[in-house]
């Protein structure tokens, strides 16, 4: 983060003293505070919005989202989209779709009182989960949040499995421990969820990084949120990963407050990405949104970290269209600003881009969901009947 714009201006130079030695001299004061000897470097600066979040650029200083001023998103680029064919836009696609039906039907057996415990959802931040675990291999080490439905799909969960698990069936992923989405499975080299979302950076780098000392060529990727950067682990994570030169990439999943925290009162920098240049590595802000810049940006940190080029900070800015969880009502969000997001919901811009291309039409979009629809109603039923963890075995592994 050295060129102008993005830092908001240059170091004033030192004026030549005797002897041609050059004299500090001091600057002017800024709103960062107290001046200082020149020469210094100052940050970009930080702009609040309404409801203490804070107003996010794109790399190019595109301003990300439609807070406050109520503004239209732009068109998805086709020239992204010709990395990718037809077939696997469709996938994508298909899979974000995948993740918003199966959460309607959460949404709606929690309200039945089907489902108890917590309920975390992914609305709108579907593009991101997808897109990130859609470039990987099957064989690349993974710790999705809780949120993050769809990568799960992507991983291989299936719509049963998933519902075991909101079931607290004895045969699910949890065996019946837990109802959230907490999973992990070895066997697709999905390591297992943690509450504290920080906690996962480092052991997704850990393995990453023992994976790279075997000889393979693997590259780690977990998410976070935006309140978990304020933790140690994100800073230690990220700094070692600089470091040794790990193959790992770290999205960070801002989606304006962690729980009822607004940005603004959880960072000072202008970006979070920002962050990426202390620790050594590339750091890159993308709009959440639009699946096929997210796309592009998961797939240059994975080729990069592959190649042994080094590890990636991607900033994906969206909007939690839901409260920290169903219980939660978010009346902390200023009013109108979901609505306003809700125009930039990226299952929505996705469609209509598909669509303007004719690779999807209305038919073809119907038919998919009703299949879905389908599918969702089978495991609904089937894991509905799935008995219980029951006895003594309920116990087993459980140590707190």
């Amino acid at each position: 983060m050295t060129d102008k714009k993005r830092n908001g201006g240059t170091a004033t130079k030192a004026a030549p003293g005797k002897n041609g030695a050059g004299a500090a001299t001091t600057r002017p004061a800024t709103s960062y505070g107290t001046p200082l000897p020149g020469p210094v470097i100052e940050p970009p600066k930080r702009e609040l919005l309404p409801g203490g979040v804070a107003l996010i650029r794109d790399d190019d200083g595109n301003v990300i989202g439609p807070w406050p001023d109520g503004a239209s998103p732009p068109k998805l680029s086709r020239e992204l989209a010709k990395a990718w064919s037809k077939d696997q836009l469709l996938a994508v696609h298909r899979f974000m779709r995948m993740s918003r039906e199966i959460e309607n039907k959460v949404i709606n057996l929690y309200r039945q009182g089907k489902i108890s415990g917590g309920v975390y959802l992914g609305r709108g931040n579907e593009a991101t989960a997808v897109a990130a675990l859609y470039c990987l291999e099957s064989t690349d080490p993974v710790t999705i949040l809780h949120r993050d439905l769809g990568a799960h799909l992507v991983r291989g969960w299936t719509a049963r499995e998933i519902f075991m698990q909101y079931f607290a069936k004895r045969d699910a992923p949890n065996f019946g421990k837990d109802t959230g989405l907490h999973l992990g499975s070895l066997e697709r080299f999905s390591l297992g969820t943690v509450s504290p979302l920080g906690c996962m950076i480092p052991v997704t780098l850990g393995c990453a990084v023992g994976l790279k000392m075997q000889g393979k060529k693997a590259v780690g990727l977990t998410f976070t949120g935006d309140g978990a950067t304020s933790l140690g682990d994100f800073h230690e994570a990220l700094n070692f990963a600089g470091v040794w030169k790990a193959p790992f990439i770290l999205i960070v999943e801002n989606n304006q407050f962690a729980y009822s925290t607004p940005t603004g009162k959880q960072f000072a920098c202008a970006r979070i990405s920002d962050r990426a240049a202390g620790y050594g590595m590339p750091g890159t802000t993308v709009d959440g949104t639009d699946v096929l810049k997210i796309l592009n940006a998961v797939k240059t940190a994975v080729d990069r970290a592959r190649k042994g080029d080094g590890p990636t900070l991607i900033e994906s800015v969206t909007m939690r269209m839901r409260g920290h969880s169903e219980h939660d009502d978010a009346s902390y969000v200023p009013k109108g600003m979901a609505d306003a997001w809700a125009a930039w919901d990226p299952i929505n811009r996705f469609e209509e881009y598909l669509m303007s291309e004719r690779i999807l039409d209305q038919v073809a979009l119907d038919r998919m969901l009703a299949e879905l629809s389908t599918e969702i109603e089978e495991a609904v039923d089937w894991a509905f009947a799935q008995p219980p963890n029951e006895g003594p075995e309920a116990a087993e592994g459980v140590y707190a």
